[in-house]
């Protein structure tokens, strides 16, 4: 050190390094193997992919690479796009979460078809969607690629049972390893089917038997749930219980994996939550959240592998929007989340249906009626409440009715 008019002079932090440190701060991509660069790449968000053609041509040989596919499917996870569903069923728009802003994807030709046009999403797993068309008819597809295709058809007699529910489990994103659930009948004679995309057929149909509590004997009382219950609304219409959902929803359905064993849940046309334990073959209902009389919106959804209901009610001149989760030991419903009453007042007296989906510890809900269309996130760890901005695609608003929720990855293979 220097002193320089009694001061000391101490070392510039801004000071070169020595040259031959600066072999490391030249370094480039350019100087990575394929296979290290593959790796790199993988790691960034889904939505760079589609400018990896602008970057360079080794970039562009990379993202077409299998190679490349199998460094992606080694990311543990990625944050979730929700594939919303519009009135026309005859487009493919995205919230990426990670970015938070829409986006267009190009429509798989296959649901293009006269035939298929109207095919709808009912189920969505890792990379996938599938989509049921009017016939009966299944399809699965990778909305990122735009890959699809045609599943055997159900038999026949299938077709005859009511169907309630429609969910989707993968085992391996890359080699294309997923199962179809159907569950169908009329409580309670319910049973289900499996699709296995390993063997490509759909597995002998299995019987559920109605299970009664083993603790203490109880039963849950169906009391005909697909009967519907007629009664005065607080505005003297007559109103049945019979729920209403919009068609994306109307097999509205998730699946959880608990001490090796697969349950699907979804609703009965009454509100009430079914569980269909697939692995023990057997069913059962859950005990109602409010008095079939009044008047609300609910829906199921999966978080970090529960099962979680969400419900919209009115009380004392107001709406609320709420969280629970089922105690398995009480045999009651506790309340995990709720939105903020400045929230959830907007949506009291105009007939709000609520249609939801969770991803990790996010759910997302898409509130629609003849007044409104919006949009929420919640964070069911920190009970933070956000509205999504409204969708706005070629200076056109568009309102969707309900979301799927999926992982955004190339190489799900359908």
């Amino acid at each position: 050190m220097e002193k320089a008019n009694g001061c000391i002079s101490r070392p510039s932090r801004k000071r070169k390094l020595p040259q031959e440190g600066n072999d490391v701060l030249n370094f480039t991509l350019d100087e990575l193997s394929d296979d290290l660069l593959e790796r790199v790449l993988s790691w960034l968000p889904t939505s760079t992919f589609f400018r990896f053609n602008l970057v360079c041509k080794r970039w562009k040989s990379v993202a077409a690479s299998e190679s490349f596919k199998l460094a992606c499917s080694r990311i543990p996870s990625r944050e979730p796009w929700f594939f919303m569903v519009d009135p026309n069923l005859n487009q493919s728009v995205v919230f990426d979460s990670a970015e938070r802003s829409w986006k267009k994807l190009s429509h798989p030709p296959l649901l293009s078809q006269n035939c298929n046009c109207n095919s709808i999403p009912v189920a969505a797993v890792g990379g996938l969607v599938c989509f049921r068309n009017m016939s009966g008819d299944y399809f699965v597809c990778n909305p990122v690629t735009g890959s699809c295709r045609e599943l055997p058809p159900v038999n026949p007699d299938s077709h005859h049972r009511s169907l309630h529910a429609i969910a989707m489990n993968a085992y391996s994103n890359y080699h294309g390893s997923y199962k179809l659930f159907l569950v169908s009948g009329d409580l309670p004679k319910l049973s289900y089917k499996v699709y296995n995309s390993s063997a490509d057929c759909w597995e002998e149909e299995i019987m559920l038997r109605k299970k009664t509590d083993d603790c203490t004997g109880f039963e849950f009382d169906s009391n005909d749930d697909d009967d519907a219950v007629y009664f005065l609304s607080k505005a003297g219409n007559v109103v049945a219980t019979n729920m209403q959902r919009s068609p994306s929803k109307q097999f509205s359905s998730v699946i959880t994996h608990k001490d090796g064993e697969e349950i699907v849940y979804f609703l009965s046309s009454s509100g009430t939550v079914v569980a269909c334990n697939l692995t023990q073959k057997h069913f059962s209902e859950y005990p109602r959240l409010l008095p079939v009389f009044l008047e609300y919106s609910i829906d199921v959804v999966e978080c970090k592998g529960e099962m979680l209901v969400v419900m919209l009610s009115e009380f004392f001149e107001s709406a609320s929007i709420r969280v629970w989760r089922f105690d398995e030991k009480t045999k009651t419903w506790n309340q995990i989340a709720g939105m903020p009453p400045s929230m959830s007042h907007e949506f009291y007296g105009k007939k709000v249906d609520i249609n939801c989906l969770g991803a990790g510890n996010q759910i997302f809900i898409c509130l629609s009626s003849a007044e409104l269309c919006s949009y929420v996130r919640c964070d069911i760890v920190t009970n933070e409440w956000v509205e999504v901005p409204k969708c706005c695609l070629n200076g056109e608003v568009m309102e969707f009715m309900s979301a799927f929720s999926f992982e955004p990855r190339i190489e799900a293979s359908v």
